[in-house]
């Protein structure tokens, strides 16, 4: 039998609410964080509204050394690790460096970087760094900062899968502490709200150019016209379950299943792929569509993908077979960082027993989903499922399973 794998720390950096449970009170309270951006002047793009982290200050966090070495992604997934280890009981400083590894995502991630590089570049006595040395820097530094600031010597990677890539990486977490490593900090913060990193959004023609954020973002709505950005995530402390059990840690719930498929090349006549992730996922995890309780669903807001992804849901499920809600209506998508924060929606719902509300929506009836909107939805709950799509065609879904009584 597979060693199971709890979480037993969180820490969020998420615009509607900065550390944990400031954010699961917005949430439950319906408060977005959405806005007119403001990290940088937008009045002369189609698209001007964004989720940011509000009251986030570095220097609070990070020593004064860190911080002309990171960008703001970096310096939030920093403290959103301290967070969470030090929501989980973890000092790290007690632990065997081996026993220890961090394993995170990024998607867009390093643009703020590079294009600070490139403004260095273009002053006199810049520093000449290439746009693809920001990158892999950035990619490096997001688990290996983590690593280095705490001692952790142990396993370490970083996954890109855009926004699917969050739960990938929780999901090589897994692997790797059921190979014997006892703890992993994983999970990803993500997104860059600069000019750089704008056009690059932009380019996918997937943004919102809605004036206000009530109107921005309504996925499932026969009003949908793209999504809104986001900065911000979860990061996660993730443990062996009878490691967790003999230091008497506090558990969320358990990683139950988890599953990953790419969709076929457009035109090619085989269906997306995310019905077949969530089937792998309930294997994974030994789960019926009848044990599940709430999907938190991906949310792309484009009305393909939107009927994609019902559809999906109601092949496995059965139309409005089960609650589905997309909290993700009050911070706008977040990249890698999406799937970490829905993780941990889903673990602190299962805690309270509430499903969280999708905002602003009205849910197409054509798309046959029991979208839960309004206010929160108060329900037993004992397993939850979270998917996640990126661009390019990848799928993941994971299951999380409440702790035991």
């Amino acid at each position: 039998m597979s060693t199971p794998v709890v979480v037993t720390g969180l820490g969020v950096a998420a615009p509607n609410g900065l550390g944990t449970r400031a954010f699961w009170e917005a949430t439950l309270a319906g408060r977005g964080g959405i806005g007119p951006v403001s990290r940088f002047d937008a009045t002369g793009y189609p698209a001007r509204l964004a989720g940011e982290v509000p009251g986030f200050v570095a220097e609070d966090h990070l020593s004064g050394r860190l911080l002309p070495q990171t960008d703001r992604m970096t310096r939030l997934a920093l403290a959103a690790a301290d967070w969470a280890l030090a929501d989980a009981g973890v000092d790290p400083a007690e632990r065997p460096p081996s026993d220890m590894g961090v394993v995170t995502a990024s998607a867009s991630g390093g643009f703020e970087f590079g294009q600070r590089e490139l403004r260095n570049l273009w002053s006199k006595g810049g520093r000449h760094v290439s746009a693809y040395q920001s990158f892999a820097w950035f990619y490096a530094v997001n688990s290996g900062q983590v690593s280095i600031r705490h001692g952790m010597k142990g396993p370490s990677g970083v996954l890109v899968a855009d926004q699917a890539g969050g739960l990938d990486a929780v999901a090589q977490a897994r692997r790797l502490i059921r190979k014997g490593t006892p703890l992993i900090v994983s999970g990803a913060v993500d997104a860059s709200l600069c000019p750089w990193g704008w056009v690059a959004q932009s380019a996918s023609g997937r943004l919102s150019t809605a004036g206000v954020p009530e109107r921005a973002y309504l996925p499932f709505d026969a009003r949908a016209q793209g999504h809104v950005p986001g900065e911000g995530g979860a990061m996660l402390v993730l443990e062996d379950a009878g490691a967790a059990r003999r230091r008497g840690a506090t558990v969320y719930g358990e990683i139950a299943g988890y599953g990953a498929t790419t969709d076929p090349r457009p035109g090619g006549g085989r269906p997306p792929g995310l019905r077949k992730a969530i089937e792998l996922a309930l294997a994974d995890a030994g789960l019926v569509p009848a044990e599940v309780d709430v999907v938190l669903a991906d949310a792309a807001a484009d009305p393909g993908l939107d009927r994609a992804e019902a559809e999906a849901i109601a092949a496995v499920f059965g139309p409005r077979g089960v609650p589905v809600t997309a909290p993700k209506t009050m911070t706008g998508r977040l990249c890698s960082g999406a799937g970490p924060l829905d993780l941990g929606t889903a673990l602190l719902a299962l805690g309270e027993q509430l499903i969280p509300p999708t905002v602003h929506v009205e849910a197409d009836p054509a798309l046959a989903l029991d979208l839960v909107t309004g206010g929160p939805r108060p329900a037993r709950l004992r397993t939850a499922l979270v998917l996640a799509r990126g661009h390019g065609g990848f799928n993941s879904a994971m299951a999380v399973r409440a702790a035991a009584p």
